[in-house]
């Protein structure tokens, strides 16, 4: 199989696009790290994939806490063995006008969405510089490239965790680490049905908002996690051996190509 025998870290693994990422690396022979804050959720995630016969360990941890993460990237390496790939995928959302957002919404969501980040990558990077290969890829989202309504601070967070693992990557190369992004639009998680007040929420995400400065999907329809999934592992397999500091947008089209 395409990963066999490759030891892959996944951060938000409990649900939404983690989960799906989790699952794909398993199901193409991975042995996936899975590691979420939700201990019981993840480890529902974990059993799962166990029982459809593929390999998965729970590393429950706090990423926004740099012990938890050292100690998780610490107790991998030693039961699974080396880290091959690091998937960013944890994150919070925000969503509130300017005036109303409060400072800790700023810290919670930097905190996870890029402080997280950081920890992770350093934590993982500095055992695959002497091995001279890796390959990470951040989620970042398409709020991190075009301006949205109420989503500031999410937005802010996102680009600073695309731009920082761009820069990775660029310091990285010299020792063969790939260091990528993938920035979905709306996909059908947890997280953004969240956001729908009723049952049309997903046609009105795809129908667009002028008030909102939105122009809707073009491919009409909202995201599967899966379809995320499939542009993360790309970008970790060998047919992708030639690309880092990428963003891949998987948004539908939404962004038109921003």
């Amino acid at each position: 199989m395409e990963f066999a025998g490759k030891i892959a870290l996944v951060t938000g693994a409990a649900q939404g696009i983690g989960q799906a990422v989790a699952r794909a690396l398993a199901a193409r022979g991975a042995k996936v790290a899975a590691l979420d804050a939700n201990a019981d959720r993840l480890g529902a995630v974990v059993a799962e994939i166990q029982a459809s016969g593929h390999h998965a360990a729970p590393f429950p941890a706090d990423i926004t806490d740099r012990g938890a993460v050292d100690g998780a990237v610490d107790r991998i390496e030693r039961e699974l063995g080396p880290i091959d790939f690091l998937v960013n995928v944890a994150g919070v959302l925000r969503v509130d006008a300017i005036e109303a957002l409060r400072d800790e919404d700023w810290e919670r969501t930097f905190a996870v969405n890029a402080r997280g980040v950081f920890y992770l990558c350093r934590a993982v990077a500095w055992r695959m510089v002497p091995r001279q290969s890796g390959a990470i890829v951040t989620v970042g989202s398409n709020a991190g490239r075009t301006p949205r309504m109420h989503m500031s601070i999410y937005a802010a967070s996102k680009a600073a965790a695309a731009m920082f693992t761009k820069c990775m990557g660029l310091e990285l190369a010299q020792h063969g680490i790939r260091c990528n992004v993938v920035s979905p639009g709306s996909t059908d998680t947890p997280m953004q049905r969240a956001l729908w007040k009723d049952g049309s929420g997903a046609q009105a995400v795809i129908a667009g908002s002028p008030g909102a400065f939105k122009v809707g999907i073009p491919l009409q329809r909202i995201a599967d996690p899966a379809d995320v999934a499939d542009a993360v592992l790309f970008l970790l397999s060998d047919q992708a051996r030639h690309i880092t500091m990428h963003d891949l947008c998987v948004d539908g089209g939404a962004t038109l190509g921003a």
